[in-house]
């Protein structure tokens, strides 16, 4: 694609690596096939390349973003989809990122917009403030009917709370900062990432991860002053806030790889993917480019590290798992075998679900922030798994599970004869497998 940028806005790192990724672009519109966004809507711009031809134009002109703009941009679920397609390699992830950033600082917001936004900002990286959010939301469930009908938020709250647990889950005995020695004779050494929303929500995730790596001989650090990894806030625009909290957790990390890591663990793909790019990020900042590069290079996915580990199952279970493979994990971390190598290796029959590229619609916030398209890809989404009928869905990503556990109650209120199915972390079944706790969800 050519560009025609002027060499005052070339002169900044972030604008060059924009310009470089639109350069990649040939208008092949192979990324059209498998956008979510453009096949529920069928808009161009609501497709990959219909986004690119809107960023572009907004940065060759260096004025503020336009509110069409944004309507798109918002629109795109950063699934990443595109990048598993394109035959160019175009970069689409840096370049929405660069543009989101760039409509943070331009663009004014309608207040009810900024006030969302901002709320889901300030309550899910921070796990004590996303508690008392969550108790508050298990109060105000009952009111869900009504709260839809507000004028203003009302399909973005009723969407907040629809995916919010019945219950404010039980903290958890294996919360950090802490350390869980290796049992038998020891293997390695490994750091955890505990996350913020997933040890409100789901706490047991983190559990079944510690069981699994001690029992195989690995010694298990939750590091002193471990926060968000930034990659919530990242993907909203909010370019400061994000590396300010992943420098903390770098800073965290490189506190234990100093004393010898194998490699930092991370059970929520959607934090991976982020982390993974923490090299990127940094890469023009003098006092944390080599620090972040390291901690990218560590950085494993839980079933990544398994599949390198010899696992020898104590239980056949014979149940037959849906695979969902989160947009994190096999578009933006390339992993797709490794979970289904896993779980085989311990005797489940997995099977692929049909249109398995294809988002679920969680996206992080965007289930809150775009519940309307959201919902037809959780309805897609579930109906496919459906068709495989399955014992019980596996997938390596806290957002999908609610999501998916979301589509599949609200498939069971609409057949009423649908039995749901349901979703844990592949995590779960390889601790049940080897020894460990059945999962709750399986009864």
């Amino acid at each position: 694609m050519q560009t025609n940028f002027s060499l005052a806005a070339l002169a900044d790192p972030a604008m060059q690596a924009s310009e470089k990724i639109l350069r990649t672009c040939v208008h092949c519109g192979f990324c059209t096939a498998t956008c979510p966004t453009y096949l529920e809507l069928g808009d161009e711009l609501d497709s990959p390349r219909g986004r690119i031809y809107l960023i572009k134009k907004m940065f060759e002109s260096g004025e503020a973003a336009t509110k069409e703009v944004v309507t798109h941009v918002d629109r795109c679920l950063s699934c990443l989809s595109c990048m598993t397609t394109c035959p160019s390699g175009v970069h689409y992830m840096h370049l929405v990122d660069h543009a989101r950033a760039h409509i943070e600082a331009t663009y004014k917001r309608p207040f009810h917009q900024k006030l969302m936004r901002g709320l889901l900002a300030n309550l899910l990286p921070y796990p004590k403030r996303f508690r008392a959010a969550i108790f508050a939301s298990v109060l105000a469930r009952p009111l869900k009917p009504l709260v839809e009908k507000l004028p203003v938020l009302g399909k973005q709250l009723g969407a907040m709370l629809a995916l919010a647990p019945k219950a404010v889950p039980n903290r958890s005995s294996m919360e950090g900062p802490a350390n869980f020695p290796a049992k038998g004779a020891k293997k390695g050494r490994v750091a955890l990432l505990s996350g913020c929303a997933q040890p409100v929500l789901a706490p047991e995730i983190n559990e079944a991860t510690i069981r699994v790596l001690t029992r195989l001989g690995v010694e298990v650090v939750l590091p002193k002053n471990e926060g968000c990894c930034g990659a919530l806030v990242h993907h909203m625009g909010h370019e400061k806030a994000s590396h300010a909290q992943a420098a903390k957790l770098i800073d965290a990390w490189t506190v234990e790889i100093e004393q010898g890591l194998d490699a930092i663990i991370i059970t929520a793909s959607g934090c991976g993917t982020t982390i993974k790019d923490y090299g990127f990020m940094f890469r023009d900042d003098p006092a944390y480019a080599a620090k972040a590069a390291k901690v990218s290079s560590l950085a494993k996915d839980i079933t990544e590290y398994l599949a390198t580990l010899d696992l020898t199952p104590t239980l056949q279970t014979g149940m037959t798992v849906a695979y969902h493979s989160a947009c994190s994990m096999q578009h933006g971390q390339k992993i797709t075998d490794a979970p289904k190598t896993v779980l085989k290796a311990l005797g489940f029959k997995v099977k692929d679900v049909p249109e398995g590229h294809i988002c679920c619609g969680s996206a992080g916030t965007y289930n809150m922030l775009q519940p309307e398209i959201s919902g037809r890809l959780r309805a897609r989404k579930t109906k496919n798994i459906a068709r495989l009928s399955p014992d019980v869905v596996a997938t390596g990503n806290l957002g999908c599970i609610s999501q998916i556990g979301l589509g599949f109650e609200e498939r069971q209120l609409s057949l009423k004869s649908q039995q749901s199915v349901p979703v844990v972390h592949t995590i779960q079944l390889v601790d049940w497998a080897l020894g460990g706790e059945k999962p709750a969800k399986l009864g």
